[in-house]
């Protein structure tokens, strides 16, 4: 069984340098401008250096998005899709160094997680007048979320797969993937309460599965009942040499939750997540 994926235009698994580089510097720029904002004779200039930050990287992010964007996905039920397929052959320790190696990629996704909530706030003021995502942005959200999958079901919240995880926003053929149907039309007035109002019965599930960590960090976390499991199955693929598919299956299931959960506080779509757990590799419609 393989993980049905639209196709990518190769052009697009690269993501723009110059628009990175930019985001970059939006970010250090809005973390550094806290210095000025605390000195009352230097406010002017610290306001005036944050908002050029937030410039930068709302630009970034625009760049970024749009050099990646590909064909839509048309997706059969629930207009979020999070599948991850189980490698057969993986080794008994590496999960034990995995944590390690993907240092590289916290320190790209620290910074993209830092523009993420402004990228995000931006995109709900556009909704909020337009009703619509703009679609660069949009991308560079889901691209955001599945980076952080891709790194989560290598390192940290899945560990089942030894392939290294590539450097892009992109969709690529990585054994584990995430997408997001572009909406055509996005409700005005839930975008001032899906966040916090309406998304709250599925936090405190949430904080349970993924740990209250996740519910006041950035990204999805990998601690609660999710974080308890992918220990446990580590712990019998040392000993074992095989990944328990039951408990593999179970914690597919609980990232779905949380990465739905995620989608919509993050205004992608409108569609409520639903209260279940969709278990196995892939989505349900896809199996």
């Amino acid at each position: 069984m393989t993980i049905s994926a639209p196709e990518t235009d190769p052009r697009r698994l690269r993501m723009s340098g110059l628009h990175m580089f930019l985001l970059i510097a939006g970010v250090l720029g809005a973390a550094g401008s806290h210095r000025l904002l605390g000195d009352i004779d230097l406010l002017g200039w610290g306001i005036g250096a944050l908002a050029a930050s937030v410039a930068l990287i709302l630009f970034g992010a625009v760049g970024l998005g749009r050099s990646i964007r590909s064909t839509p996905i048309a997706p059969d039920g629930y207009p979020t899709r999070l599948e991850g397929q189980l490698d057969p052959a993986l080794s008994r320790g590496m999960w034990l160094v995995k944590w390690l190696l993907a240092f590289p990629h916290y320190i790209v996704l620290a910074i993209l997680w830092a523009a993420f909530p402004i990228v995000v706030l931006a995109s709900g003021l556009a909704i909020l007048f337009t009703g619509r995502y703009p679609a660069s942005l949009f991308e560079f959200v889901v691209g955001v979320l599945r980076w952080n999958w891709r790194v989560v079901f290598y390192a940290t919240g899945v560990l089942a797969t030894d392939q290294y995880p590539p450097f892009t926003l992109a969709r690529t053929d990585f054994p584990a993937t995430f997408d997001v149907a572009y909406p055509d039309r996005l409700s005005r007035w839930k975008v001032l309460v899906k966040s916090w109002l309406l998304a709250l019965p599925h936090l405190i599930i949430v904080g349970i599965l993924a740990g209250l960590l996740w519910v006041f960090s950035d990204g999805p976390g990998v601690g609660g009942l999710v974080g308890l499991l992918v220990f446990i199955a580590a712990l019998i693929l040392l000993f074992t040499g095989v990944y328990n598919s039951g408990l593999f299956n179970l914690v597919m299931g609980i990232h779905r939750w949380i990465y739905r959960v995620y989608s919509y506080t993050s205004l992608l779509r409108d569609d409520y997540p639903p209260f279940r757990l969709d278990q196995g590799p892939l989505e349900p419609a896809y199996r």
